[in-house]
């Protein structure tokens, strides 16, 4: 899995990405919307959900939600997601 912060573009040459990481089609990949669980969090995954619907089907968008907003998420959770997705969007509500 490649990280990428829109701000700042792309993480540095010398980490080393996943196996798979490559080029994002934004129109076909698999995307993970994952949330905080806090209040809010959903609806604005809800939002995204819905402009991307715009470009693309949604059959492959799916959500997924930590159990605690006061906890990080287990690494077998972050481990699957990476297996699964090739894009996530993180939301943190409030």
């Amino acid at each position: 899995m490649r990280i990428v912060n829109p701000a700042f573009g792309v993480a540095p040459a010398e980490s080393k990405p996943a196996a798979a990481a490559g080029p994002v089609n934004w129109l076909n990949d698999s995307i993970v919307l994952f949330g905080n669980n806090k209040p809010n969090a959903k609806e604005l995954l809800d939002g995204v959900k819905t402009k991307l619907s715009g470009v693309r089907s949604t059959d492959g968008i799916d959500y997924i939600f930590k159990d605690s907003a006061s906890q990080p998420a287990p690494a077998g959770m972050i481990d699957a997601v990476a297996q699964k997705y090739k894009i996530a969007l993180l939301a943190l509500g409030d």
